[in-house]
Parts: structure tokens; C-alpha cells; sequence
């Protein structure tokens, strides 16, 4: 079984950029496509990004394309999320999980091994 532990969250204003990282620990996740879902106070989680084992093949919610972009590091066993031109509507939790399915989905029952969230708060 793989661990996740994300960070990187933080307080930051309008416009600006933060990277959160994942942490993976246990059974190797090089084979695992890893996503990355937020959740907002009073709504469902939702796909933020994926990124398929081989590095190939990135995935994104329509509303982060051209400001976030997934990345890993097998050899380190991590994999990022770098927000640019973030907004207020970015405020969640941010959650790293592991794909069960390569290319991975969208569904958040689709992945397994969820981190315990890191939080991001954008200021107007």
C-alpha cells in the first residue's frame, strides 16, 4: 500500500502561485498514475489533475488548464501540483491520491490511498 503526504498549502493572494507536493511512501508508485482532487467547504471533491506513470499523458479540469500543471519525480517518489494565477475560487483542500486505473479517471471512486489534504486559502 502506498502513503501519500501532501504539502506545499498555504495563505497567498489573487494572482499568485503556490506548488504543493505529494509524498508517496510504501509500495513503489512509479506504476501509479497519481491525481490530484480539491474540496471546497459545503461541496463534493473534484478532479483537479492526473498524470499517467509514463510521464506522458497529463490530465485537467477545464477550469486549471493554463495555470496548473502536474509533474512527478519517480526517483523521489513525489508528485506536484504548481498553481499559477491562482483565484479565490481555488480555496480548498488539496488532495493527492493514487490511480487504480492507467490512464486514470476523473471519479474520485477511481482512486485510492488519499493523502490527508493540505490547505489553500486565496485572499481577494
Amino acid at each position: 500500500q502506498v502513503q501519500m503526504l501532501e504539502s506545499g498549502g498555504g495563505l497567498v493572494q489573487a494572482g499568485g502561485s503556490l506548488r504543493l507536493s505529494c509524498a508517496a511512501s510504501g509500495r513503489t508508485f512509479s506504476r501509479n498514475a497519481m491525481g490530484w482532487f480539491r474540496q471546497a467547504p459545503g461541496k463534493e471533491r473534484e478532479f483537479v489533475a492526473a498524470i499517467s506513470w509514463s510521464y506522458s499523458t497529463t490530465y485537467y479540469a477545464d477550469f486549471v488548464k493554463g495555470r496548473f500543471t502536474i509533474s512527478r519525480d519517480n526517483a523521489k517518489n513525489t508528485v506536484y501540483l504548481q498553481m499559477n494565477s491562482l483565484k479565490p475560487e481555488d480555496t480548498a483542500v488539496y488532495y493527492c491520491a493514487a490511480s487504480m486505473y492507467d490512464p486514470p479517471g476523473r471519479r474520485a471512486d477511481a482512486y485510492n490511498n488519499w493523502g490527508q489534504g493540505t490547505q489553500v486559502i486565496v485572499s481577494t
